[in-house]
Formats: structure tokens, C-alpha cells, sequence
């Protein structure tokens, strides 16, 4: 379970996150939508230590996030971003490789795991020995992806990873992340502006607003129910020009 409790997180001032409670169920995903700036980024870095709350509790599978707890933490997460973040110098196999570079995998295990998750993310085999450069954005997002799962982790952290992609490969992108964390029973928790995405992707859907939760279910109850003014003018700035039609 991914846990935060009355987390508090200011940036000169203002609050990026403002006493949030959220809990992302073992086994379930968690989509984590709003505009830009609700913070809904700043809630995920937190659970890699990447930020600190001033005040609340952050907890992965019941440990509190820490100073001292982060080495487990961290080994305990794959954590995946908006494209890819790979090392340009380094072939995609060298990059997957960087996520167990701490724990002292031999390079038979790796390249067992390895050809694993080539299959399970149906990335050509050939491509594991070329640079970033020289592959597609989709190949791209699934060495990150591979990265995110080499270790096996419990928990998978997504940031906007599919939103700057060819629509054609995010759609075939979003649908293999779904049947890998379902699959897997991976714990998830995946952020993103589109409506859609979440719903697609989500067992819940948590939509924030200035720092704050304003809403958290189900789709369906999100979209057949919104809780305020503001969830119905999300829900309605998300409409495509073939519902503006279609209405």
C-alpha cells in the first residue's frame, strides 16, 4: 500500500500539495489526474524521497518514507517518467541495467530478467544494444520501462510516462502497462492530465486541485457523479471536439 497522511509540502510559501490523505490499495492502480501544478507530481516524488513533506506522513507497504528508510524504499519501487529519462551515452541495456547497479546483480541474472521483460514488453531484442538515439519515442518508453520492473518491484510509479507520445503507440503503450500491473499484481500509482488515461488505467482516479484531493473513486462515480463545480468544468474542458459534435 502507498500511504500519505495529512502531507503538507510548500514551495516559497504556497502549497504544491495541502494536507492530502490517500491511500493506493495493494495490487490496485491509482491514476493521479489534475491541471498542471496541483501538485499531483510533487505527491509522487515524495514516496522516492525525491521531496519531503513539512508536515504528514508518506508510507510504502506501512514503512514511513525517511532518510533511513530509503535505500529499502527505493529498492522496493520502479519508478518510470515522462520520456524515459535514459542516459543518451549509455545502450538501452546498460540503462535497464542502472536500477539493480546498487545491489550487485551478476550479468547473468540481468540478462535473465532482461529477456524476461523484452517479451512482457514487446521490445525487439536487437534494440537492447543500441543507443536512446537510435530508437523510436515507443521503444524508448519501454526500456523505461523495463527499468521500472527490472528489480520486481512491489510498487510501480508512472509520471505522465505515455503524454508525449504518437497517439497509435501510447494507446498500444497504455494497454501493455495494463496487462503487465495486472498481470504482475503490482501496486501502481501513475500521474497524468488526461481524463481518459486515468480511466482506462485506474482502478480509482484521484483528482486534484491546488494542492489538494477533490475527488477520489471509481471512474464511472467520477464521471456520473462529480463531487464539485470544479470536477464537472475538468470533466467538461476533457471533452473531444467529436462530443462538442456529437452533443
Amino acid at each position: 500500500m502507498l500511504a500519505f497522511e495529512n502531507v503538507t509540502k510548500s514551495f516559497g510559501g504556497r502549497p504544491a500539495v495541502d494536507d492530502v490523505s490517500l491511500e493506493v490499495p495493494a495490487g490496485q492502480t491509482m491514476a493521479l489526474i489534475g491541471s498542471s501544478g496541483c501538485g499531483k507530481s510533487t505527491l509522487m516524488r515524495m514516496l522516492v524521497g525525491l521531496e519531503t513533506p513539512d508536515r504528514g506522513t508518506v508510507s510504502v507497504h506501512g514503512i514511513p518514507v525517511e532518510s533511513s528508510t530509503l535505500p529499502e524504499i527505493r529498492s522496493r519501487i520502479g519508478y518510470v517518467i515522462q520520456e524515459g529519462g535514459l542516459f543518451p551515452h549509455l545502450t538501452a541495456r546498460e540503462n535497464v541495467a542502472l536500477a539493480v547497479q546498487p545491489h550487485g546483480w551478476s550479468e547473468a541474472r540481468i540478462d535473465e530478467r532482461l529477456m524476461i521483460l523484452v517479451e512482457l514488453t514487446h521490445f525487439p531484442p536487437d534494440g537492447l544494444d543500441r543507443y536512446p538515439g537510435e530508437l523510436s519515442g515507443g521503444q524508448r518508453q519501454r526500456v523505461s520501462l523495463m527499468r521500472g520492473l527490472l528489480a520486481d518491484p512491489e510498487a510501480l510509479l508512472m509520471d505522465e510516462p505515455f503524454g508525449a507520445l504518437d497517439p497509435m503507440v501510447r494507446f498500444e503503450l497504455q494497454r501493455e502497462f495494463r496487462d503487465i500491473v495486472r498481470s504482475t499484481n503490482k501496486t501502481a500509482l501513475i500521474v497524468t492530465h488526461d481524463l481518459a488515461e486515468a480511466g482506462y488505467l485506474g482502478d480509482q482516479v484521484a483528482l486534484m486541485d491546488e494542492g489538494r484531493v477533490v475527488q477520489c473513486g471509481p471512474f464511472r462515480e467520477l464521471m456520473g457523479a462529480p463531487a464539485s463545480d470544479f470536477v464537472r468544468r475538468f470533466i467538461e474542458a476533457q471533452r473531444s471536439p467529436e462530443d462538442e459534435v456529437a452533443s
